[in-house]
This record gives structure tokens, sequence and C-alpha cells, in this order.
């Protein structure tokens, strides 16, 4: 027998950014009923009190602004038990001596944004919305199909095995960048292929990282290392590191003594020598776009919206973003009395989140297509960036808005900002 219940908002994919999403909406004070719908068990509310930091896990850059997101939900406190700062960004070009160095300070804060396993991010986030009572979650579960109708939204699932029928006005679809809802719905993706490979690992060192973020672009692609908590041997950090395809699977192949001398060799002494790597995992690049992201009923965040190229460490943080805009554009509605998911409503948030959106994909994939050149003409054009970097502070400063996440407007997404009243 197929059970049926109703909700006014269902998540379809209960990650970080489905989690986040609906943190952001049980918080803004509407009084939606929430189902947040998940394919893998949510880990039960005790958890993160329970965490160790493991050597293996993968990690999170979150800006400045996106901790300020954490802060207002109330949920940093608890984040930044395991985060480490990011009080400066140094970018470099291999080869070239002009680098750039973007420091905290000089913007007057504390950090420039805090790294954080996904383990912990992801634990302490289920602990949240396991304790607002206006989010429901579903968990194994899985949207078998989804069928826009004349007002809101029929989903058909299986949760825990057993035949469920979920009915909202609005489904947001966050179920990743590969998105089976987003075919479903004969919604086209714009693909750019890097023709690049991300190995991604944790790696320890034998000096102290002082909590810089290193960027550091080669003639075989860029390079990224996090900084992450210190352990028992050292200092460590989260390495990003893309290579093209057949290189990154060499590069995968070699056991850990040739691969930490690869990476010295691509990366120099700044840290001084790499001692320590952890399991390897490669991912190929591509930017994954959407043609559209709103339909009458429909929303697609995070990746099933816009895949980036993971270097600029942005693809959460603007999903993070997009999740603070749309809230706050439904509470404005919601204030209005006007029909949750109504198409002009859902039109109305991608208008304003536009221009973040273009300008945070397009600086990521300029950022990757610049440095990932050996062409000589534009080799000298990001020498000629460093320089700019160097010595033009506006352009500076522009560079370090878009890595702390505070270039665009400041939205409205709570009740006592927006004015949007309970139900």
């Amino acid at each position: 027998m197929t059970t049926s219940e109703q909700f006014d908002i269902a998540i379809i994919g209960g990650g970080m950014v489905g989690s986040s999403l609906a943190s952001l909406l049980s918080a803004s004070g509407c009084g939606w009923r929430i189902a947040l719908i998940e394919a893998y068990p949510f880990l039960s509310s005790d958890t993160p009190s329970d965490y160790t930091p493991h050597f293996d896990a993968r990690s999170t850059a979150l800006s400045y602004g996106s901790v300020e997101i954490f802060r207002q939900l109330g949920i940093w406190k608890q984040l930044e038990r395991h985060a480490t700062a990011i009080r400066q960004v140094h970018v470099s070009d291999r080869g070239h001596l002009a680098g750039s160095l973007i420091d905290a300070s000089e913007q007057g804060i504390e950090a420039l944004g805090y790294v954080v396993e996904n383990a912990w991010l992801g634990d302490v986030l289920a602990d949240h919305i396991q304790q607002q009572t206006d989010i429901h979650c579903y968990s194994p579960a899985r949207v078998q199909r989804l069928i826009p109708q004349q007002q809101g939204v029929r989903l058909l699932m299986e949760c825990k095995g057993a035949p469920t029928e979920l009915r909202c006005k609005l489904a947001v679809i966050a179920d990743g960048g590969d998105s089976p809802l987003r075919r479903a719905l004969g919604i086209d993706t714009e693909t750019v292929d890097y023709r690049q490979t991300a190995v991604i690992a944790n790696v320890e060192f034998s000096e102290p990282h002082r909590g810089i973020a290193y960027e550091r672009f080669t003639d075989r692609g860029p390079l990224a290392l996090l900084p992450l908590s210190e352990t028992a041997q050292g200092q460590r950090s989260a390495l990003v590191w893309t290579l093209p395809p057949d290189e990154a699977q060499q590069t995968m192949n070699l056991g850990d003594a040739a691969f930490l001398a690869q990476l010295q060799q691509r990366f120099g002494y700044r840290l001084g020598r790499f001692v320590r790597v952890s399991q390897r995992h490669a991912f190929p690049l591509q930017l994954v776009t959407a043609r559209e992201q709103v339909r009458s009923g429909v929303v697609l965040v995070g990746n099933a919206a816009h895949f980036l190229h993971p270097v600029a460490g942005q693809g959460f943080n603007l999903a993070l973003r997009d999740g603070v805009v749309l809230t706050e554009t439904l509470a404005e509605a919601k204030r209005l009395h006007k029909t949750l998911g109504d198409l002009a409503d859902l039109q109305l948030y991608l208008e304003r989140q536009q221009r973040d959106q273009a300008v945070t994909i397009t600086f990521s994939d300029r950022l990757v297509r610049l440095f990932s050149s050996d062409r000589l003409p534009l080799i000298a054009l990001r020498h000629l960036g460093f320089i700019s970097l160097a010595a033009l502070p506006a352009a500076k400063q522009y560079f370090a808005e878009h890595t702390m996440g505070t270039a665009g407007r400041s939205p409205r997404w709570r009740s006592s900002d927006s004015g949007a009243t309970s139900a």
C-alpha cells in the first residue's frame, strides 16, 4: 500500500546543498512544511559529538560570506570546532617570480574563509535539520518519478523499501551534477570539457602551513592546497591537483613516495617536504550548466544547476548564496500571499541571482582556462594579471571579494529581515 503525504516544499537530495537549503527555509520563519529526501541514511543526531577527523576525508573551503550565513543559522560554533582558518591566499604561477598574497588582515577580518572536512560539515547539518520540527527527513529514499501538476508536484518514491507518494507546492532538485531528475524532466545542459582530471587527496608536510591556502598554476594545470588542522605527525592540507587525463592516470598509479616527489617538484618547498599522502581519488572535470533552472513548481540548485571546476573553490559557496536568495524570494512571495512555487517568483529568484551566478561561473572558468594554458600570449596575460594584483589595489580587492564570497548584494532572508510572517 502506497502512503501519501502533503508538504509545502520537497528537497530532493539531502547532501550539503540540500541540507543547507532546508535549514535556511526553516530559519526563515515562514512556517513551511519541508520534506528532505536523501538516498543514503542520515546519521543519528548525536553523531557530531562522536566525530573524529580522518586523514582521508574530503574538504570544502567555506568563504567568509558562507561562514556568515552559517553563523546566522546558529550552527557556526559547532562547525568551527573542526574548521581551519584561511588567513592568507597565495596565488603563484610556476616559472615566474610574480605572485600575489591576499591577507585577511588587509580586509579587516580574522579569516578569508575556513576549510571544513565534508564529513564534519555533513554531520553538523544532519544534526541541525533533525532538530527542526518543520523538516521531515525521508532516508534512505529515492524519487523514481517527478510529475508536475497544475498546482504543485507529485513525487513517487521508495522509502526504506516501501512505495511512498509526496505532494508538494515546490520541488527543489538537489541531486547532484549528474542529476537523474534533471534528465527525466528533459532539461538540457551546456557542457565544457576542460580535458582535465582532478586528483584529490590530503597531504602532510614538514613545515606549518600558517593558515595559508595556495593556488599554484603550472603549465599542466592548476594545483590548490587548502590548510587543514594539525596532526600528531605535522601539518596537512587538502590537495586538488588538476592534470591532463593521461597524466592524472599515471599519477594515480604511482606509489606514495613517487607521488609525493612529483608533487614536490610541481609545488616547491614552501611547506618543506611532503611526507604523507592519503588515499587518492580522481574526477574528470567539466563545467556543466543547466539551460533551465526554474519551471512552475520546480527549481534546480547546487551541482544540478551548475557544476564548477573545484580549484576556484566556489561551487558550494555559490550554491549556498543561491539558497539564501531563493529563501528570500519565497519569503517575500509569502508575505504578499502569493502561491508557493509560482513561476514568476522563481524567475524573480533567478533574475536576482543571475549576476552572481554569471560572474562566479565566468570567474572560475576563465581562471582555469587562463592558468592551464601553455600558449605564450596567455602566459603573458596571466603574468600581467599577477603584476596587476600586486600593483593595483582595485584589482586585488576584486579578486579578494570573489574569493571571500562578498562581491554581491546582501539578501534579507530571515523573517526579522524580510518581514515574512508565520503561516
